[in-house]
């Protein structure tokens, strides 16, 4: 497994080059990018050589679609993600996620059906440049009644909507806090097999009912309770070798309390305390 960044936990990342070097010096091997705005600022060649000096792959990005309103919406959209999965797939990203929310402002069956058709779109598009779509379901219980109907917020029926999309290159985001907001067991993910997996976030919660954990009040890995050796055995024991990266949500104004360098280094600090019970 690789370790991983995302942009969040990270305070304010103002010099993606200056992340990149943060990223390896560190011990990390992956490392989400805004493709487009690296490519811009540095030309393809220098930006691929960024990443390959530094031993780093770009991770995940997002899939930055609108797919859960108007048609029109989601149509003038798709332009956006054809050009940032080009540039991501010019830097080797061969990942791209969206989460979604457990309930929603408009019927479920409306919600569902649309996103099934909208889905498989952006699919289409991304497997076009070789690349997979993750899904990430969403645990925290506050997310549940934030709008007027319930929708999909467990694995088992993000499993059966990634069926139901009938593409190959659509999978699972795995996120160790919805894991455990949705109380879920290693032997749940190892009934998994790991190519239905596509991406791994790993984080940690506070010493509190789940019921009352919040999304965006997360831990650093090896901060809090989850059991995240447990977490990371099981990935490892069903053959998941893909990038595990850190994403730590915070409330707002958290995250720039540090500077990026000190977030890297608190990161670091968490991914030895729990890889080292890998041996790795």
């Amino acid at each position: 497994m690789l370790r991983g960044l995302t942009r969040a936990g990270l305070g304010e990342i103002r010099d993606e080059k200056r992340l990149i070097e943060l990223a390896a010096e560190n011990g990390f091997q992956a490392v989400e990018i805004e493709a487009t705005s690296l490519i811009e600022t540095y030309g393809l060649e220098v930006a691929r050589e960024l990443l390959n000096s530094n031993g780093m792959a770009m991770g995940a990005f997002d899939l930055g679609v609108d797919w859960r309103s108007g048609e029109e919406d989601f149509q003038g959209s798709l332009a956006f993600l054809e050009a940032r999965s080009k540039a991501a797939a010019l830097l080797g990203s061969k990942i791209c996620c969206t989460y979604i929310l457990p309930s929603t402002a408009i019927s479920p069956a409306v919600l569902a059906v649309h996103a099934v058709s909208r889905l498989r779109k952006c699919a289409d598009i991304l497997s076009a440049y070789g690349m997979r779509l993750g899904l990430e379901f969403v645990g925290p219980h506050h997310w549940r009644t934030e709008f007027k109907y319930p929708f999909i917020h467990t694995m088992e029926d993000t499993l059966a909507f990634i069926a139901a999309s009938d593409r190959p290159n659509i999978g699972l985001l795995l996120d160790s806090y919805h894991w455990h907001t949705n109380g879920l067991t290693t032997g749940d993910l190892e009934r998994l097999s790991a190519n239905q997996i596509v991406y791994v976030h790993i984080n940690d919660a506070k010493a509190m009912p789940v019921e009352q954990l919040l999304d965006h009040d997360r831990l650093y890995p090896g901060e809090g309770v989850i059991d995240l050796s447990g977490f990371l055995h099981s990935l490892r024991n069903i053959g998941y070798s893909g990038v595990v990266a850190q994403e730590v949500l915070m409330p707002y104004g958290d995250g720039a309390q540090a500077s990026m360098e000190e977030a890297i280094l608190r990161s670091k600090v968490g991914f030895d305390r729990v890889f080292s019970k890998l041996g790795d």
